[in-house]
């Protein structure tokens, strides 16, 4: 599937089932504020097509977790999970011909209590 920030300088190519995701949000201190629903991918499943070098990095902390977005448009496109770091969390409401109000109701994550 495509995934794609919103001026279009970002795409990604992931493989994912969506009939079988489970779509979640995560309330730690920077999710919580961010509030997009994720799918969660193999690392080996997620690559970058374009925008590699519009892509800013966000890492805080322990620095296991590594946030992404667009430069030009601020979209959020995916993470680097801290508590599967072989995982990525992929923005929902990014991947082409999805509506992520068709998911809800999504789980919160208790990400704020893991270490």
């Amino acid at each position: 599937m495509k995934v794609t920030c919103h001026c279009g300088a970002v795409e990604l190519q992931v493989s994912v089932d969506l009939e079988r995701a489970r779509p979640r949000r995560c309330n730690c201190s920077f999710c919580k504020r961010r509030a997009a629903a994720t799918v969660s991918v193999h690392e080996s499943d997620l690559r970058i097509v374009t925008g590699a070098d519009v892509l800013t990095l966000y890492q805080w902390n322990t620095g296991v977790a590594e946030h992404y977005f667009c430069s030009i448009c601020g979209i959020y496109t995916h993470h680097r999970r801290r508590s599967d770091p072989t995982e990525f969390g992929v923005n929902l409401g990014a991947l082409e011909g999805v509506q992520p109000r068709d998911y809800e109701p999504v789980s919160w994550v208790d990400g704020s209590s893991y270490k």
